[in-house]
């Protein structure tokens, strides 16, 4: 499939703004989601991640497109290969949301570029969020999202063998969670995310070619970004995270994470196989 980077270039600068508020009942459902799996924050402070929940995209049934996403061409640009996904991205702390906060979402496309992966051309969009509270920006990320063309094959069974997995990584600390799909629903929910790859058995097997419901990546960089919280004793200064593999529902996976001697923090996520699906790495 062709892709007109030029034109597709155009649409760097673009910018829209959106305002949420942080409320107690979504800050109790994020709780209930992700329990255990929370660094400890100040009285009054929103959990750590929360971001990723507010101002979210809101499109009429009518304007979605086949994968359930807001049709492209307003904000983001018309990509016209057909399979989304976060790559990656990094974050910067400098303050806490607050519950009853009044949020500011100002968003930006800061580059568009397209680079020849082993199936195809992969079209990257770079987007800049700065969330603030009233009190100067809290939360400013960069966020990377990934496009592919449709998969070449039917995708293999949920169960089928996989490679041998690698030797297990040893942490400082580690969690384990299921990777249920009423985990994925209800962070579909609270995001308003209707990507079709998270409840949608017959689509992401059949046409994106997945073995099962895929993981949200934002929901592993959420773990992620406790975790290394908890390490590091507060929320990291700066916090890189990327994919690498698809992590798919169905069984438990591990966020696990270590201490470097300089103070940096490593994390990663791996699937029940030990397969690694998305590192990270942040400072204090």
């Amino acid at each position: 499939m062709t892709v007109d980077i030029d034109h597709l270039r155009t649409w760097i600068g673009r910018s829209e703004v959106s305002e949420d508020i942080v409320t107690p009942r979504l800050v109790a459902e994020y709780q209930a989601t992700f329990e255990a799996c929370l660094a400890p924050v100040g009285a009054g402070e929103a959990p750590l991640a929360l971001q990723w929940c507010l101002a979210p995209p809101i499109a009429p049934m009518s304007l979605l497109g086949p994968d359930g996403h807001p049709s492209r061409g307003g904000f983001l640009p018309p990509v016209p290969l057909p399979n989304r996904m976060w790559a990656g991205g990094r974050i910067e702390t400098r303050g806490p949301l607050k519950v009853g906060d009044r949020v500011e979402k100002r968003s930006v496309i800061e580059d568009v570029t397209v680079k020849e992966g082993r199936s195809g051309p992969l079209c990257f969009v770079a987007v800049r969020h700065t969330y603030d509270g009233g009190r100067g920006p809290a939360v400013i990320e960069r966020h990377d999202i990934v496009y592919r063309d449709a998969a070449k094959a039917p995708a293999a069974p949920a169960g089928a063998a996989a490679a041998p997995p690698p030797a297990a990584r040893q942490a400082d600390l580690a969690w384990t969670v299921a990777a249920t799909p009423v985990l994925l629903f209800r962070y579909s929910a609270m995001t308003f995310n209707g990507h079709r790859i998270h409840y949608d058995f017959p689509y992401v097997t059949g046409t994106e070619g997945y073995r099962g419901l895929v993981v949200h990546g934002p929901i592993q960089a959420t773990l992620l970004f406790n975790l290394v919280s908890v390490l590091g004793g507060g929320p990291p200064a700066s916090f890189r995270y990327r994919g690498l593999s698809p992590l798919i529902a169905g069984s438990a996976f591990r966020i696990a994470g270590t201490r470097g001697a300089d103070g940096t923090l490593a994390a990663w996520t791996e699937d029940a196989g030990g397969r690694i699906c998305m590192e990270a790495e942040a400072r204090p």
